[in-house]
Order: C-alpha cells, then structure tokens, then sequence
C-alpha cells in the first residue's frame, strides 16, 4: 500500500518519470516549432533517475512509466529499465514512445525488462503525419509498431490525438489499424500546454464527438478494464481490443488521481494542470544516493498536490510549459 497519500485522501502508486525533454519530431501539440532543449548538465543521469524510482518504490508505488520528449534518443535507455526492473514491489513498467525508433530498440527493450509500450499515432496519412509531427515519417512508426509486436511486445496500445479539422475523419481508420493488428487505442484529448492561441482552442475535439464517430459503425460497450491511468475503456462486437478516452476537458478525472510526474531535470510535478512543483534535483546532486533524504522530500511534497485541474476548450488555465518539458 502506498505511503504517499495527499491531503485529499488519494493514493499515488503510478510514477511518469521523464528520461529526456529531446525527441525526433516537433509534434504541434507537445512542443514549438523551434524548441531549446536543456543542456545535459540540467538533466538526471541514469543513476539519479534510478534513484527516484527506488525512492518512489520504497513509498509503495507500483507503476512507472518512461517518458520523454522521446525516450529512445537516449539510447542508453535499456540500462535504466534494467536498472528500475530490478526494484522490488514495482508491478509494472512501461514507455511512451512515437515509435520512430523501435526498429533498432524494441528488443533490446523488451530484452532488458520493459513489460508495455504506448506508441503515439495520430494519422494514416504520409503527408498529414509529417505535417502534425513537422518532419516524423509515417512508414518508420508503422514499422516500429510491427517490430515491436515481433519483439514480444503483447500489451501495445496506440495513442492518438484528435484534432478537428486535421485528423478527426481518421478516427473510423485508425480503429480499423488497431482492430487489424490487435492493438488497444487511446483517444485522447489534446492538453492546453504551452502557448494557447486561436487555433489551438479551434481544434479541440471531444471524446464524445470521438464517440460518436465510432458508434455510426460499432456498439461501444464499457468494459472494467483498468490500466492505473486516467482512461475510461470500452469494448466493440467482433475484436478483443479496448478503445480508451482520455478526457482532461470534458470529463475530469482528478477524484481519482494517483499518478505524479518527475521531469528530467528532477522537478516533481503533483499536477499536470497547475504548476506545484519541487525541486529533486538539489537533493539528489547535494546528498546522491539518499534515498531517505528523497523519500522525505516527496512525502513533504505530496502535500502541495492540487484538488483538480481545470482545462476547459477555451484555454481557461494557460500552463506555459509544452509537454515534452513536462514528461508525457
């Protein structure tokens, strides 16, 4: 059972902890189009991002998940997974990544220990991917998702950000490329990270809209599935995958929150909607290889975990960070 209980009564047993703030794509949603990445000095080691999980761990967590920017630019990931696959009392261990680089790491990975992927797809269109993503490829993702599957991988799922107006006519194709190679999907609403403007706030699409969309072909039937994420899952007649939205506008989910994020440069965020943070960073450079000393800082901490976000479709809240700063 986890030690870390914020002052809402609500347990955090599910850890994001970013490995870096780089990624090979630009994708509109996560970061600017000319983004300034942190120098390697401001970002944790190996080690330090070992630590925190140990940490974590130690306080009961059960779930860590890897992201990024792109986890798999560090290449030497598959030491850390090694590293944190190690831990005792850690359930689950998994990865958010755009796939791009599964051809040359998906065994390596699975080979060190990582038990789940979670692979961003937005569209099937060459040309719009390229355009979303501002240079990713469409053809490497496809084949990172089948090397992947080659590789061992059996509980993939596909997140996919709608937009209206880009790729909200994709939503039928890409539960079809989902029902076709037995994969789980995520639709997701799109985060009000960054700069907010105009058109930001003119894409937003519903998960009901999205819904909608796939009801005019299958029966959406809700299943108990449950990953420790915010998800809400449900089933269609003729395939064994879940199709899941994930709803910070329209249904929020803060109630039931039990994850926190760590960045790669050691801030704990306790909110993805707000900006409480503190620094791991000092600790871990002043007192390296404390773990008590780490433990207690994220046990003050948890304290500052807000009630709720508040997203709504007109940008209410403005959280000037993009999200490959933040950790996915």
């Amino acid at each position: 059972m986890s030690l870390i209980v914020d002052t809402f009564g609500r347990k955090v047993e599910y850890l994001r902890l970013s490995v870096t703030d780089r990624c090979d794509f630009r994708c509109v949603y996560c970061m600017s189009e000319d983004p300034c990445f942190l120098n390697r000095e401001q970002v944790l080691s190996l080690e330090e991002l070992a630590w925190v999980g140990q940490a974590f761990t130690e306080l009961g967590v059960r779930k860590i998940r890897l992201t990024g920017g792109e986890p798999l630019v560090r290449t030497d990931c598959d030491q850390l997974v090694k590293l944190l696959g190690d831990l005792p009392g850690l359930s689950e261990l998994s990865m958010t990544t755009n796939g791009s680089r599964l051809t040359k790491f998906a065994e390596k990975m699975r080979g060190s220990g990582l038990g789940r992927l979670n692979i961003s797809l937005d569209t099937l269109k060459p040309e719009l991917f390229t355009e979303l993503t501002r240079n990713g490829k469409l053809e490497r993702v496809i084949e990172g998702i089948d090397a992947a599957k080659a590789a061992g991988f059996t509980r993939i799922k596909i997140n996919a950000v709608i937009l209206r107006g880009q790729n909200d006519d994709e939503v039928l194709d890409l539960i079809e490329f989902c029902r076709g190679r037995e994969l789980d999907i995520a639709f997701i609403e799109e985060m009000p990270l960054g700069i907010i403007d105009e058109r930001k706030k003119s894409r937003h699409c519903s998960s009901e809209e999205v819904k909608s969309i796939i009801s005019k072909r299958y029966e959406l039937s809700v299943s108990n599935k449950r990953t420790g994420g915010p998800a809400r899952y449900y089933t269609m007649p003729g395939s064994s995958i879940h199709v899941g939205f994930i709803s910070p506008h329209s249904n929020n989910f803060c109630h039931e929150c039990n994850r926190v994020r760590v960045t790669v440069e050691g801030r704990l965020l306790l909110c993805l909607g707000n900006e409480h943070s503190v620094d791991l960073k000092a600790i871990l450079r002043e007192f390296p290889g404390d773990i008590e000393k780490l433990k207690t800082a994220i046990l003050d901490a948890i304290k500052l975990k807000p009630k709720e976000h508040v997203f709504g479709p007109e940008g209410d809240v403005q959280i000037l960070r993009f999200m490959n700063a933040t950790g996915g």
